[in-house]
């Protein structure tokens, strides 16, 4: 689906006559179809044409179907290919294991191999804590999914979700530099899921849950945590936590609010829902009500302090509303009240488009576009597995949600994604939230 903000972007591979006026011909034709051109590329040329691919962004599959009819009616040009630049990216995959050392000789490989690496295993032998000094282990995620809940697609299994792990897996390295390793898991029985991490955590610095369904996501996570000695975190809860109040802190900055006084308003309980309510109630929010349409997802909120409501009287009552349902244009513009904060967050096409929740007399909207957890999860494992924790804690996240706050610039509702300062900022707040947990904890009784 292509919305007002969203562009349908494809490349037109064309032979052109290599004679004066042809581009041109194109490029009028083109333009009078309305479309805006992007790069112009030589790919290729023979005795009498050019192979040139153009970057075109249009409305929808018939605008681009118009523009080449129109193209092949002139002589001397012909469409070679049409080339969706999103599908070529992916194209082979997206990640690839490589080697950190250089073998160009017998003499490295035996460092590297047999004989040498006998060493290297004996050490490991006696002190197992030494694979994190001598192997990948300790900057290494696995990513785990078995596709129950991508992202506004739902339930399409686990290999089909691999494009988003592997997406995430080169902003793990791209950002903070960890190894980041996709594991498809092809059934929907939590207990199948948990005794394969298990199985095969002795592999990876920590365990992230990705695209797991709720309540499944619940039971499976808890029973990771208790059993495993590594973090252990499922990212659709938390870090999309982290960042929603890190934007919720901000606009208090922004707006004068208090937080702690504001009523607020979880619509949607499922696994993001459930996330933010946990760290609201960490944060010391005291009024948090919600609505489900599941009876297991209203206990489930219950268990942490939220008070359950129908959607009408939700947004009647909350001072902010959050949204995480993924049912596009739930909230009404008649809701909407004058005043309100709302964060639809639900993508592709979230619960209400938020310039239209601001012209209902919202005091500031925002939908998933921008709250994207991606702002949180690479910090936050970085500085657990820097730290060596053994969990990721509630202080962890809220020094995450600190340090994204902090990093937010005048007139934003949270940093640039790219800004690679943020990552090592909340990886860095991270660490230190850690070693104050471990002092808190040998300090009890």
């Amino acid at each position: 689906m292509v919305t007002q903000s969203q562009k349908l972007i494809r490349i037109l591979r064309l032979k052109v006559t290599d004679k004066p006026g042809y581009l041109g011909k194109v490029t009028s034709v083109i333009g009078d179809a309305d479309v805006n051109i992007g790069e112009i590329t030589i790919v290729g040329q023979g005795p009498d044409f050019i192979l040139r691919e153009i970057s075109l962004q249009l409305t929808d599959i018939d605008h681009l179907n118009s523009v080449i009819r129109a193209i092949e009616k002139i002589d001397g040009i012909s469409v070679e290919s049409i080339i969706d630049p999103v599908e070529q990216i992916h194209e082979g995959g997206k990640i690839a294991m490589r080697s950190k050392v250089k073998v160009d000789s017998l003499t490295e490989m035996r460092k590297i191999y047999t004989p040498g690496v006998a060493q290297i295993c004996k050490l490991i032998e006696h002190d197992i804590t030494l694979s994190r000094k001598y192997t990948g282990i300790g900057n290494t995620v696995a990513i785990v999914t078995n596709g129950s809940a991508v992202l506004g697609l739902g339930n399409i299994g686990a290999v089909a979700g691999m494009p988003v792990m592997e997406g995430k897996s080169v902003l793990f390295d791209c950002l903070v530099g960890i190894s980041a390793i996709p594991i498809l898991i092809d059934s929907q029985n939590p207990k199948v899921i948990i005794d394969t991490v298990k199985a095969i955590a002795c592999t990876f610095g920590a365990i992230q849950l990705e695209d797991i369904k709720a309540p499944e996501c619940f039971e499976i996570e808890n029973t990771l945590i208790d059993e495993l000695s590594i973090p252990v975190m499922h990212d659709d809860q938390h870090a999309t936590a982290v960042v929603a109040l890190s934007a919720l802190k901000t606009i208090a900055l922004n707006t004068g609010i208090e937080l702690n006084t504001c009523k607020i308003g979880i619509i949607g309980l499922g696994a993001a829902g459930i996330g933010i309510t946990r760290l609201l109630r960490a944060a010391l929010i005291k009024e948090i009500i919600g609505c489900d349409l599941r009876p297991d997802a209203i206990t489930k909120f219950k268990e942490f302090g939220g008070f359950d409501t129908d959607l009408s009287n939700l947004m009647k009552e909350a001072d902010i509303v959050i949204a995480t349902t993924g049912v596009p244009q739930l909230i009404k513009p008649s809701m909407v009240r004058s005043g309100q904060i709302i964060l639809a967050l639900s993508n592709p096409v979230p619960e209400i488009d938020p310039e239209l929740a601001m012209q209902q007399g919202a005091r500031f909207a925002a939908d998933g576009r921008t709250i994207n957890n991606a702002l949180a999860y690479p910090g936050i494992f970085h500085g657990a597995l820097r730290a060596k924790a053994t969990k990721i804690t509630d202080n962890m996240k809220l020094a995450a949600c600190e340090a994204i706050c902090k990093h937010t610039k005048t007139n934003n509702l949270v940093p640039n994604i790219l800004d690679y300062k943020v990552h090592q900022s909340v990886a860095d707040a991270v660490s230190l939230a850690w070693y104050q947990d471990l002092h808190n904890f040998n300090k009890r009784p």
